[in-house]
């Protein structure tokens, strides 16, 4: 069962911004650290930027300065505002959590589905 949503993805040139989504379902409680990862073809799933439950920041060297993640804890949501794209930043992003779940009494990982990101030279 997927519990967490990915939006915002598609095909932008070089130098473009897209702004992505990832929203948690009814079926979360609670949720502790969140992030972006991505994979491209060919390469390990790497990790893009995260964001502690209190607001604190952690990015890939790659993306500093470019990309920016931010949160609203009251729509349970994280967001990924990411500018002056490049085609080496192709790749499916991917939406992770630390989340609490109905019923359950600990938290555990989930992931998103993924959505694609494609930045034309």
């Amino acid at each position: 069962q997927v519990h967490l949503v990915e939006s915002g993805g598609g095909l932008v040139q070089t130098g473009g911004s897209l702004r992505l989504s990832c929203a948690a379902s009814e079926s979360i409680i609670g949720i502790n650290d969140m992030g972006w990862y991505r994979q491209a073809p060919g390469k390990q799933r790497e990790l893009v930027a995260d964001i502690t439950s209190g607001g604190s920041t952690n990015y890939a060297d790659s993306v500093k300065g470019r990309f920016t993640i931010s949160r609203d804890n009251a729509k349970n949501t994280v967001y990924l505002q990411m500018n002056s794209l490049k085609p080496e930043d192709t790749a499916v992003y991917y939406c992770a959590a630390e989340v609490l779940l109905k019923g359950s009494s600990w938290f555990r990982d989930s992931w998103g589905q993924g959505t694609q990101v494609t930045v034309s030279s």
